[in-house]
């Protein structure tokens, strides 16, 4: 504390300093400016020998009037510009100031030692006043604004919608749950225990009692969170038979930032074990080992790869890949394991993972359709941890590149299609295949349960032991993990339920909205641009 006092200090001194060399300057140009400007070689008027009219002298007098009133501009412009550079000095001496007294207080970064409770009041109490809550914020653009969602005591009308994808529903989450019952509550609390300063008055009842508000009187509210101040809520309750609202507003204010711990991660022995199940569909494995032999061989060169392939079909072609990837890079750590039999991803994983006999080691869980970066590998390691975390990534899946690219001949390399934008793909949070783990923690939550029936059901089973257990889940979107677009087949064996979720997910995972929407409109499109063409050509031969 005493050196980042002496910081501080020694920064306000520059600033005073700055300010006082400002004000010289302003000082100086303006004595400059205002002292009479002679030119040594120009004759003076009324000289013995020169004859100078009327005209003369007031056309000299106008032009010297309009010379000062340019410079005067000029220097109440530059004046303002000071003004408003000191201004900017002053508030930046004044920040520091206040985060000097705030450091001394104890209610900085790293200050939860021996902060009071007055302190930690006073600090809460600002944060109110920083956030628009009382004033409006100017904001550059519509993109600025932080909207409000709204609330009844049953549904919430959400713009982020989420994994359920509804935008009214009753709250899921149990902090959101939790969060409205306890607003609502503090609501009531604020209406019928006033305290002196709140603007409302006592209102009794038909018999004469003190009128009481309860949670069927709430009516709607709205809430949304400033990330750096904290969460608005705008409650409105009503007494069915009367016509006044009740409106009381409420702010959780967010505490100052406290620091839980600092930590060296050591990630350069930490070997990936890249677990892959495969059936048939070569060409796709062989794409996938374009991208293992550029990022994993050539970059991270940490990585073990076990393939465990299913059935006979196509067995040579993988073995062929894979021995021609170790002929020209040199590369022999990776195990391929034949199973024949019909493919079951969990199955092949759960081989994937017992086929491992060096102990301890970190697990990614692959599919031959993702394309992932040496970022992204990195992450891996940092995000899981032997009996503490385990990391379920976020995906980004692309749309289908012939529809992406209609406009162009052919679509562009793969490597050109790994953008974030959302006529190009989406955020797959609905999936949980692609996961990090240790061998250790998969082994003992039992690993995925072959019981379990249906596509994707063994990754959700799976998701929820980690869940309904003591690790930590990281799940969060990350920029280097893609879904490359394949084509999707929904098999005629399907019931009729599980045929049209198939056909959902296969149109989602066929185009944006807005490609979508150009599909179903294509016709309509046509016609248009047809008679815009003849209306063009007939304009031309009349």
């Amino acid at each position: 504390m005493p050196r980042r006092g002496l910081i501080l200090q020694t920064r306000t001194h520059w600033l005073l300093l700055g300010l006082a060399l400002l004000c010289s300057l302003v000082l100086f140009l303006y004595l400059l400016e205002c002292a009479p400007q002679t030119d040594g070689n120009a004759p003076l008027p009324g000289v013995v020998g020169e004859n100078y009219g009327k005209e003369y002298y007031q056309a000299l007098l106008q032009e010297q009037e309009e010379h000062y009133q340019t410079r005067a501009t000029s220097l109440k412009r530059q004046i303002a510009q000071l003004k408003q550079e000191l201004q900017e000095m002053s508030e930046k001496m004044r920040s520091l100031q206040e985060r000097k007294s705030v450091g001394a207080n104890g209610i900085g970064y790293q200050g939860n030692k021996e902060q009071t409770p007055t302190d930690l009041l006073e600090f809460l109490h600002s944060q109110i006043d920083k956030a628009e809550v009382s004033i409006g914020a100017k904001l550059p653009s519509e993109y600025g604004v932080i909207p409000f969602e709204s609330f009844t005591l049953m549904k919430v009308f959400q713009l982020e919608m989420g994994l359920t994808r509804h935008p009214e529903e009753k709250p899921v989450r149990k902090d959101k749950r939790d969060e409205l019952v306890e607003v609502i509550e503090a609501g009531l609390e604020v209406i019928n225990n006033p305290d002196e300063d709140d603007e409302q008055e006592d209102e009794d009842g038909p018999l004469g009692e003190k009128m009481v508000f309860n949670e069927n009187d709430f009516i709607e509210g709205y809430y949304r969170t400033e990330r750096d101040k904290g969460t608005q809520y705008e409650l409105f309750f009503k007494k069915a038979d009367l016509m006044e609202y009740r409106h009381v507003t409420l702010f959780r204010p967010f505490g100052p930032l406290m620091k839980v711990k600092s930590e060296m991660i050591d990630i350069t022995r930490s070997v990936i074990n890249i677990i892959v199940p495969l059936a048939e569909r070569t060409e796709a494995f062989a794409q996938f080992m374009q991208n293992f032999r550029d990022v994993c061989i050539h970059q991270d060169k940490r990585i073990h790869l076990t393939v465990v392939y299913f059935g006979k079909e196509g067995l040579s072609k993988v073995k062929s890949i894979l021995e021609s990837v170790t002929s020209e890079s040199n590369f022999h750590n990776y195990t391929l394991v034949s199973l024949n039999e019909e493919f079951n991803r969990g199955r092949g994983l759960n081989v994937g993972a017992r086929a491992w006999d060096k102990g301890e080691v970190l697990m990614f869980f692959c599919d031959v359709d993702i394309y992932f970066s040496a970022e992204f590998l990195n992450s891996c390691r940092l995000n899981a941890e032997p009996g503490k975390k385990v990391f379920y990534p976020v995906v980004f899946s692309l749309y289908n590149p012939a529809i992406v690219y209609a406009s162009q001949d052919v679509p562009p390399p793969v490597e050109q299609q790994l953008v974030h934008k959302k006529d190009s793909g989406f955020w797959r949070d609905f999936g949980f295949g692609m996961t990090c783990q240790y061998r250790s923690d998969f082994l003992t939550i039992g690993g995925f349960d072959m019981e379990v029936k249906g596509w994707g059901g063994e990754d959700v089973h799976l998701y929820r032991k980690y869940l309904h257990g003591d690790l930590i889940v990281i799940r969060t979107p990350v920029p280097g993990l893609f879904h490359l677009w394949h084509e999707k087949r929904c098999a005629d064996e399907l019931t009729p339920e599980q045929y049209r979720m198939c056909i959902q997910s296969k149109a989602m995972n066929e185009a944006s909205h807005s490609h979508l929407g150009m599909l179903v409109f294509r016709e309509e499109i046509e016609t248009h641009l047809h008679k815009q063409a003849y209306r063009t050509n007939s304009e031309a031969v009349g």
